[in-house]
């Protein structure tokens, strides 16, 4: 049963006890969350990783403004780099992809039938979306660790000596 379903190795886990109520619907749209959530970490994770390992595009992310991909930074510090109309598109196209999946539900959360990364067998299906739950929990926290790092530092890989004012030390 899907309400019940438990993810390796935690089992089935809920601290606040927010699905006490038996409440199938919302138990449903928290794990649709969880799963977006988690690919949006994956994303993202994979987003500051990439630029450093291949290097970033060639050519103008802004040609108006004469802004390359080479002069915008990696991570945190390209919030302030990227032009306004540069994060208007991508909230616009966030904005349109949930729009667009908000009323493609299915039977198993975050199964919308690509059936290259699911499998039409009940069972390969319900591994696969369990492993990618696992793999989105793990990327949620890297990318906060990230973030954290990034904030602290200047970089999500940075050296820690360089940074002296840690209550830590």
């Amino acid at each position: 049963m899907l309400f019940r379903s438990v993810q390796a190795p935690v089992g089935f886990w809920d601290p606040l006890g927010l699905a006490e109520d038996g409440d199938v619907e919302e138990f449903t749209r928290r794990r649709e969350t969880e799963i977006k959530h988690g690919r949006v970490s994956m994303l993202a994770t994979m987003g500051y990783i990439t630029p450093e390992i291949i290097g970033k595009f060639p050519g103008y992310l802004s040609p108006s403004k004469g802004l390359a991909f080479e002069d915008v930074p990696n991570g945190l510090a390209a919030i302030s780099k990227v032009p306004p109309l540069g994060w208007a598109q991508i909230v616009f196209y966030g904005a349109y992809c949930e729009i667009n999946g908000a009323n493609t539900r299915s039977e198993a959360p975050g199964d919308f039938g690509f059936k290259v990364l699911t499998s039409p067998d009940p069972e390969q299906r319900k591994n696969k979306l369990q492993a990618e739950i696992a793999n989105g929990r793990l990327a949620m926290m890297a990318i906060i660790g990230m973030f954290f790092q990034d904030g602290l530092t200047g970089s999500a890989w940075g050296d820690w000596a360089n940074y002296t004012e840690s209550p830590l030390r």
